[in-house]
């Protein structure tokens, strides 16, 4: 399908959405909480893992329930579902590359207050050298006796990882620029000295856990004193804005698009309720963190959480006794679209692309192969992704890494072996995946969101034989 001005013009205003999306979400926490705004505003009612669901669910109903504050599912269920009926399913991830404050962050170099980080997944850490940065994440609070979660995000830049100048690196250094992790990638929040004039204290390494100011700066933002900060889980991230780019504004610039336009993508989707009252599946959307570090944690695509669902959907929904085949019935009737960003061909590097797999920008989402199982497409998902795209006339690409290319993966290869649920791998094109700022197009986030709502929308109209 060929791109025309239509389409260019119906892309800019979901984009724009995006964008908003994105802003408002500078961590995995924030992520959840805008997620979980936008599924209110459109009628979805809070579940809690914690007790038994019966009598809450209802073939029509709209739900959502959250684990650990990162991760969340949010589920519409057919008007016309019964137990044992299959889930329609996106599964995406909140989580970015980014850098996380130590547990003890405190540390001064040569004059100035650094804040100790860790490297959280596979960042281009050199992207994040001379970056406006701040922090945004969770704390915990102590409010009298009670132990508090609050979401906080310091919307000016206090941070900088500083380059080290020309002038002062050797030739070596200048030709491959490798920094120490450790020591070099620790980032400036003040001066000593200018420090001393608001909170005065000595120029030695400070006793606490981190620096006053920055707990100063932090409690301003939660309401709270510095001493009833008890904890708090905050990443690094930038502090500029996502916004539209390029001389004709075709393009996105942002942070973490990886993989917070597949978050979006997904909502949009499963926002759009066309034809629920006549669908006889479950449409699901599935947000998890720690994808970045192998998803092995609670609130990882390797928990039991969409398990769990289906096992919920099967007994509570229908008062079926636990352990019946209807919640295995319904794993195997059901389909996974495992959502998550793809390399576009670089203008730059198009070598790194194998010759006959380069999926460029505007073109559609991508279906993403890997015979080593790095990605979890088969012929038949292939196959069906193809059908859902066609009645929606969504153009898609394919992508394989070449036999010299190591291959990323994601959580469809996870899910699809913990579930049994056939699934498909697919992402719209990007530039400068992992980087602190990246590229992706206007009209592919338009395609995207539109091949997912053909998931939710006609996914049970198809005539599939898959021979079982």
């Amino acid at each position: 399908m060929s791109l025309t001005k239509e389409i260019s013009a119906q892309a800019r205003p979901i984009a724009e959405r995006m964008l908003q999306f994105i802003n408002q979400s500078p961590s995995p926490y924030h992520a959840v909480d805008s997620a979980i705004r936008r599924l209110e505003a459109g009628g979805f009612v809070r579940l809690s893992e914690k007790v038994p669901w019966k009598g809450k669910l209802n073939p029509g109903g709209r739900f959502y329930f959250t684990r650990g504050g990162t991760s969340i599912i949010a589920f519409a269920v057919g008007g016309k579902y019964t137990p044992g009926n299959g889930l329609k399913i996106i599964g995406a991830h909140t989580d970015s590359p980014n850098l996380m404050v130590k547990p003890i962050s405190a540390t001064t170099k040569s004059g100035f207050q650094n804040v100790s980080v860790a490297t959280y997944g596979g960042g281009l850490w050199h992207t994040w050298f001379d970056r406006d940065l701040t922090v945004a994440g969770r704390a915990v609070v102590r409010a009298g006796d009670r132990l508090e979660s609050r979401l906080l995000s310091v919307g000016r830049p206090i941070l900088r990882v500083p380059t080290l100048a020309i002038h002062l690196t050797s030739g070596d250094e200048r030709s491959a620029f490798k920094p120490d992790k450790e020591n070099h990638l620790c980032p400036v929040l003040c001066t000593n000295v200018v420090a001393a004039l608001e909170q005065p204290e000595p120029n030695e390494a400070p006793k606490g856990k981190h620096h006053p100011t920055l707990l100063r700066i932090l409690s301003e933002e939660l309401g709270c004193t510095a001493a009833e900060i008890v904890d708090f889980d905050l990443s690094v991230c930038d502090s500029q804005p996502a916004q539209l780019g390029g001389a004709l504004e075709e393009f996105v610039f942002s942070p973490r698009l990886d993989n917070q336009a597949s978050c979006f993508c997904g909502l949009e989707a499963l926002l759009d309720l066309a034809g629920l009252e006549d669908d006889p599946m479950v449409r699901v959307l599935a947000l998890f963190d720690h994808e970045e570090v192998g998803s092995e944690s609670a609130t990882g695509a390797a928990c039991n959480h969409v398990g769990q669902l289906i096992t919920r959907l099967s007994t509570e929904l229908s008062g079926a006794a636990p352990g019946s085949a209807a919640a295995e019935a319904a794993a195997r009737s059901s389909f996974l679209m495992s959502a998550d960003m793809a390399h576009a061909v670089h203008p730059n590097y198009s070598g790194k692309h194998h010759d006959l797999h380069r999926p460029e920008v505007h073109k559609g989402p991508v279906i993403k192969w890997n015979a080593n199982q790095r990605y979890a497409t088969t012929a038949l998902t292939s196959a069906t992704t193809r059908a859902l795209a066609a009645k929606r006339a969504v153009p898609i690409q394919d992508f394989s890494v070449g036999n010299e290319t190591p291959c990323g993966s994601t959580i469809g290869p996870i899910m699809s072996a913990k579930l049994g649920i056939p699934t498909v791998d697919v992402g719209a094109p990007q530039l400068s995946m992992h980087s602190i700022r990246e590229t992706c197009g206007t009209v592919d986030i338009l395609h995207y969101t539109n091949l997912m709502k053909a998931l939710f929308q006609e996914y049970h109209k198809l005539d599939i034989q898959d021979g079982e």
